[in-house]
């Protein structure tokens, strides 16, 4: 197994990579696996930075790897990679090697749910049900492309609305917890329709 093609390509490397990580197959060698996946998280990416920064943060018990985790997770980010949106949400949403932002972490659900990603859609949508408020740097964007759609009389978003929006989202891509959380909405608009 060699890049005889093409040295550059980056994604043939990061998939040269998954080979050797996570397949039994002829001449698999995980440390030329290793290498494979930090040479193309380095040369720029996204998927190899976030299988990197993942790895990382998950499979290193013992090493202190977080902010190199976090780089490689933020690289990807960058790029907009949905599954590095997700865990960088997360681990601004817990303060897990970072300070504690839940702006940011909406930022990064907010986005990942744009680019279809089931879970930031939840996590986006239950944040906004408890209350915490939308970024301005997402509100103001989101006002003007989607105009009065998202909007209440008062002229302000309705995080209601927002919110199932985003359960529709993740409904909409298979999620059971979307569905869930869809009806739980139903269920607590109709007891406050009968109080």
């Amino acid at each position: 197994m060699a890049l005889e093609v093409d040295n550059s390509n980056t994604h043939a490397r990061y998939w040269l990579s998954r080979l050797h990580l996570k397949y039994h197959v002829p001449g698999q060698c995980k440390a030329i696996g290793a290498a494979l996946l930090v040479e193309a998280a380095n040369m720029g990416d996204a998927d190899a930075q976030y299988e990197l920064g993942r790895n990382l943060r998950i499979e290193n018990e013992g090493v202190d790897t977080d902010q190199e985790a976090f780089y490689y997770l933020e690289k990807a980010a960058d790029q907009l990679q949905p599954d590095a949106l997700y865990l960088l949400g997360a681990v601004y949403l817990t303060g897990d090697c970072v300070k504690k932002d839940v702006a940011s972490a909406i930022w990064c659900f907010h986005r990942a749910s744009e680019k279809d990603h089931a879970g930031a859609a939840i996590a986006y949508g239950s944040l906004l049900l408890r209350g915490y408020e939308v970024p301005t740097s997402l509100t103001k964007f989101n006002l003007i492309k989607n105009g009065r759609k998202l909007r209440k009389k008062t002229g302000e978003a309705n995080p209601i609305q927002l919110a199932r929006e985003q359960f529709e989202n993740a409904a909409r891509l298979g999620s059971d917890l979307g569905f869930r959380w869809l009806k739980r909405l139903e269920e607590e608009e109709k007891r406050l329709l009968a109080a």
